[in-house]
C-alpha cells in the first residue's frame, strides 16, 4: 500500500512538472496569436486586445478563430468543446478516468487560437482539461487501478491551475469538490504533491507575488460583515440566473440548422460585435480584474463588464468553442460586488464597506454560487491576493451564495452538461458505512448465534476463508466477492479455533439498510418538528391578531 502510494505520488509530480512547462507555454501562444490578431506583431509579452485599432475588422477575428475551433473539433476531437471541467468529471465518473490523449495537445491549442482572437476565456479552464489529460495519458501507460488513474487525473488537473495561478491549496479543494469525489489520505497526498509542484512552476515561470495584487484591506466591522453577506446573496440569485441563461443559450445553438462545427464561428461573430462596442470584454481579462480589486475602476466600465462580458463569454461558451470559465465568473462577479459596494456607499456611507473589499467577495462569491465549489472560492481569494483581513467577509458571502444555488438550483455550471447525459454527480462524501461495522455487531450479542456442531465441521471441510468478530463488515464484503461464496465463518477473536457464527451475505445488506433506515428516520424526525414548530408560530400569530 505505502509503495502503491510512493508510485502515485511520483507519477503525479512527474504530470505536474510537465504541466507547469505546458502551462507557460499556453499563456505564452495566447500572447503571440492575441498580438499577431491584433497588433499584427510577432511578440509574446502580454498585450491587451482592447487596446487595439482595428475598427470594424474587430469583429470578424473571434468568427474566424471560431472556424478554426470547429475544423479542430471535426477533425480533431469533439472533447476540446467546452470549458473542461465538465468533460473531465464525466470520465471520472463513467469512463474509469480515461480521456483522449490527443485531448492534451488539441486543447491547449484550440483554446490559444479561441482566446487570442478575442474568446473572452481564461487560460485556466483549458490548462486544467489539458492537464487531466495529461494525467490520464500517463496514468493509461502503466498498470494502476482505476482509482488511481483518477488521483493522477486530478493531481494534472490541479498542478495546472497551481501553476497559471500559484495557489495550491486552493487547487487542492478543487480536486476533491470537482474532480476526485472523495477525501482520503491516498488521494490527497499525491494532488498535494502536485499542487505544490505546480506552485513552485508558477514562482519559476511566472512571477513571485500574488497573481491578483491589491492593497492591504482593513478589518471589517461588523456592520461590514453583514453588508457583505448580503452582497453574498444577491450574488448567489445572479448565478443561479447566469447558469440558466448559459444552458439556455447552448439549447438555443443546439436548434441551430446548421453543422455544429460552424455554432463557434457564430458564437464568435457575437463576441466580436459585442467587442466593438466594449473592448474591454475580449481577451482573458485579468488586468480587468487586477483594476477592479484596486478600485480604480469607473462605475461605466464595471457595468460593461458585468453585462457585456457575462453576454459575450455566455454565447461564446453556449456556442461550444473552447474556453474556460473561472476568469469570466471572477470579472463578471467581481463587477457586480464593486457595483453593489458602490449602490450602498452613495445611500449609506457610513457603511464601512470598500468597493476593492466589495469587488473581491463579488468574484469569490459567483464562483462559490455557480460551480457550488465552496472552499476553492473562499481559498483562491485568499491566495490570490494574499488579504488575510477578507477572510470573514468571504466566508459570509460565499456561504450566502452557496446556500442561495444549494436550495434553487439542482444543477451547477459544472455538472448541468453532464446531468443531462443521465449522469449523476456524487454531493456529498461520506465515510464507508461497512467500514463502521464489526461483525460481531452484525451477529448479536457477543455473536451468539446457535451453530449446529455439524453445520460446523462442513464450514471446516470447504476450506473457507475465516472472519474474527473484531472484523469490519468491509472485509466481509471483500472476501464473499473474491471466493463467491455467500456465508462465511466466524470465530472468535479470543480463541481463533472457536467458530461462533455464520455471517451471510444477507446480514450485511441488512446492517447497510438498516443504518440508510436510521438516517433516514432522522431526517423525517427532524422534517416533522420543524413543521410542528411553524403550525405552532402561525397558530400563535392567530391568536394574536
Amino acid at each position: 500500500m505505502k509503495k502503491r502510494l510512493l508510485q502515485i505520488s511520483l507519477l503525479s509530480i512527474s504530470v505536474a512538472l510537465l504541466i507547469s512547462i505546458i502551462a507557460k507555454g499556453l499563456v505564452l501562444l495566447i500572447n503571440l496569436v492575441t498580438n499577431i490578431c491584433f497588433y499584427g506583431n510577432f511578440e509574446f509579452s502580454f498585450n491587451s486586445p482592447a487596446n487595439n485599432h482595428l475598427g470594424l475588422w474587430v469583429i470578424i477575428l473571434p468568427a474566424l478563430g471560431g472556424i478554426l475551433v470547429g475544423l479542430m473539433a471535426l477533425f480533431g476531437s469533439k472533447a476540446i468543446r467546452g470549458h473542461g471541467i465538465p468533460e473531465a468529471m464525466e470520465q471520472v465518473l463513467v469512463n474509469q478516468s480515461r480521456i483522449k490523449p490527443s485531448i492534451a495537445f488539441l486543447k491547449p491549442i484550440s483554446s490559444a487560437i479561441a482566446i487570442g482572437s478575442g474568446g473572452p476565456f481564461g487560460a485556466e479552464g483549458p490548462i486544467i482539461a489539458t492537464g487531466g489529460a495529461l494525467g490520464s495519458t500517463i496514468g493509461q501507460l502503466f498498470k494502476i487501478t482505476p482509482n488511481e488513474r483518477k488521483i493522477i487525473l486530478a493531481a494534472g488537473a490541479t498542478a495546472g491551475m497551481s501553476a497559471i495561478f500559484g495557489t495550491p491549496i486552493a487547487a487542492i479543494f478543487l480536486a476533491i469538490e470537482l474532480l476526485l469525489f472523495e477525501f482520503s489520505p491516498k488521494a490527497i497526498l499525491p494532488v498535494a504533491l502536485a499542487c505544490i509542484t505546480g506552485a513552485a512552476g508558477h514562482q519559476l515561470l511566472f512571477e513571485s507575488g500574488p497573481v491578483f495584487p491589491m492593497s492591504d484591506l482593513e478589518s471589517p466591522s461588523n456592520m461590514a460583515l453583514g453588508i457583505y453577506s448580503a452582497i453574498g446573496i444577491v450574488i448567489g440569485f445572479m448565478s443561479l440566473g447566469l447558469t440558466k441563461i448559459v444552458y439556455l443559450i447552448e439549447d438555443t445553438f443546439e436548434k441551430l440548422p446548421v453543422h455544429w462545427m460552424w455554432w463557434p464561428a457564430i458564437g464568435g461573430l457575437a463576441v466580436g460585435l459585442i467587442g466593438y462596442f466594449a473592448p474591454h470584454t475580449l481577451g482573458v481579462g485579468y488586468d480587468n480584474i487586477i483594476n477592479m480589486l484596486s478600485g480604480k475602476v469607473s462605475l461605466a466600465l464595471m457595468l460593461s463588464l458585468c453585462f457585456f462580458k457575462f453576454l459575450s463569454w455566455a454565447i461564446a461558451l453556449g456556442s461550444g468553442t473552447s474556453g474556460g470559465t473561472l476568469a469570466p465568473l471572477l470579472t463578471i462577479g467581481g463587477a457586480a460586488g464593486a457595483i453593489l459596494g458602490s449602490i450602498i456607499l452613495l445611500f449609506f456611507p457610513a457603511s464601512g464597506i470598500s468597493i476593492p473589499m466589495a469587488a473581491l467577495i463579488g468574484m469569490s462569491s459567483m464562483f462559490a454560487g455557480a460551480s457550488r465549489a465552496y472552499l476553492t472560492s473562499i481559498a483562491f481569494a485568499l491566495e490570490a491576493t494574499m488579504q488575510s483581513h477578507a477572510l470573514l467577509p468571504l466566508l459570509g458571502a460565499c456561504t450566502a451564495s452557496y446556500l442561495i444555488s444549494f436550495f434553487f438550483m439542482e444543477n451547477t455550471i459544472m455538472t448541468e452538461k453532464i446531468a443531462r447525459r443521465g449522469i449523476y454527480t456524487p454531493d456529498s462524501y461520506e465515510p464507508d458505512v461497512l467500514r463502521g461495522i464489526t461483525v460481531a455487531q452484525v451477529l448479536g450479542e457477543g455473536g451468539k448465534i446457535a451453530v449446529e456442531r455439524k453445520m460446523i465441521n462442513e464450514l471446516t471441510h470447504k476450506d473457507l476463508p475465516i472472519l474474527k468478530d473484531s472484523d469490519r463488515l468491509s472485509k466481509a464484503v471483500e472476501l464473499m466477492a473474491s471466493t463467491g461464496e455467500e456465508f462465511l465463518p466466524v470465530v472468535s477473536s479470543g480463541d481463533l479455533n472457536k467458530v461462533i457464527g455464520i455471517l451471510n451475505y444477507k446480514d450485511v445488506l441488512h446492517a447497510y439498510k438498516l443504518y440508510h433506515r436510521e438516517n433516514q428516520e432522522a431526517g423525517v424526525n427532524l422534517s416533522l418538528k420543524r413543521q410542528r414548530l411553524k403550525i405552532m408560530v402561525k397558530r400563535r400569530k392567530l391568536m394574536e391578531s
